[in-house]
Parts: C-alpha cells; structure tokens; sequence
C-alpha cells in the first residue's frame, strides 16, 4: 500500500461571514469510531449552534459526510471536497456554525465552508504515513558497536538501546526493505542471533 499523508493531532480556524462564525476542526482519526469521537466531541462544546457539519477520509476508502441541516451539496460536499483537495486521509473536519441572522445563499454557504476547513487544514501539522516494521535483536556486549553500525546504515530509525546481560537493539524501517539488513545482522552474529520482526504497520518516519 501506498505512503500517505494525514494529520498530527487536532488544529482549528475560524472563519467569518455576514456575522455568522465557521468553526472548523481538523483532527486525526484513523476509524470511524475516532472520528465519530471527535465530532460528538465537537457538538458537546457547541450545543449551541445552528449546525455541526462534517466529513471524513480515512485511508481504508471509507468516506462520509452530512450538511447537517444546511442545503444539500452546500456544506458536507465542500468539506469533503476540501480534504481530498488537501491529499490527507484517516482526518476528520467538522465545522460548526453560528448563525448570524443573514442568510447566505448556495454560494455564500459553499465558499464559507470551504474557507473554515481549509483553514484548518492548512493550521493543521502534516505528516507522512509509511508501512513500516519494528524491528528488535539481542547481542552480546562485544558485537553491540558493530550490529549498532549495520543497522545504522540502512535506512532505519534506532531507538535507544537497552543494556542488560546482553544489548537490545531496536529500530524501524520501511516494510519490505528488511530482508538485506536481517542477512547482514545474521551473518555478523554467524546465525546466534536473529531479528524480531512486527507485522507491517502505517506510523510516522
């Protein structure tokens, strides 16, 4: 599967029309049970607005989107719309409004949803999604430089290493890249040690 693009946390924007107020919030889901989370989150800070429009892209395929009570292509299409523009998926955006006594019209309603989820995606701190591997081997204390060194020359991120009876090596890297690093770790250690693999994963690297 391919990288993608999604969203670190939650960001907002507000927008304002003819006196009526777009709260858009932008957060990562990467289920419908998160993104269901975050709007029902959303419509309990603002029990008090006219509507509480939303969509989501989750990187499944699954999209869904409602104009809440707005005319219909006016509000929910756009904020989809607005997502698939910005290249991001598992992200929710819900705008909330406030009416402000004047009516809009179709286009009004477009253009101020628009403008709210765009603000808030572009507030919003992007980050790229890679299927990746965690990866762990034990050495002895003697081979721990030089596996350090072969792990570090291949495209991974090590995290610290752990130092008990023996040392603890642990790093992530790109899923379907592991197999030369496991054979160079495999060859140094002469077979006495093999590598722990996880299942491949989307996380940040």
């Amino acid at each position: 599967m391919a990288d993608y693009k999604t969203l670190r946390g939650t960001a907002t924007f507000e927008y304002e029309e003819k006196r009526s107020r777009f709260i858009a919030t932008a957060s990562f889901a990467d289920t419908e049970e998160k993104a269901l989370t975050v709007l029902n989150a959303v419509r309990a800070a603002n029990r008090t607005a006219r509507h509480n429009v939303y969509a989501y892209v989750l990187q499944n395929g699954r999209t869904r989107y409602s104009d809440d009570g707005e005319p219909a292509k006016t509000a929910g299409t756009p904020v989809l719309e607005t997502i698939h523009h910005a290249e991001v998926s598992d992200v929710i955006v819900v705008v909330t409004r406030y009416f402000g006594g004047i009516l809009l019209g179709t286009g009004g309603l477009v253009r101020a949803y628009t403008a709210a989820a765009a603000g808030a995606l572009q507030a919003a701190e992007l980050v790229s999604m890679r299927l990746v591997v965690d990866c762990s081997i034990r050495v002895p204390y003697a081979m721990y430089e030089q596996a350090q060194r072969c792990i570090q020359a291949a495209e991974t991120r090590l995290d610290e290493p752990v130092f008990d009876d023996a040392v603890t090596l642990r790093w992530r890297m790109p899923a379907g890249t592991e197999k030369a690093l496991c054979e160079a770790l495999r060859e140094l250690m002469r077979g006495a040690a093999e590598v722990e693999i996880s299942q491949p994963l989307y996380a940040p690297f």
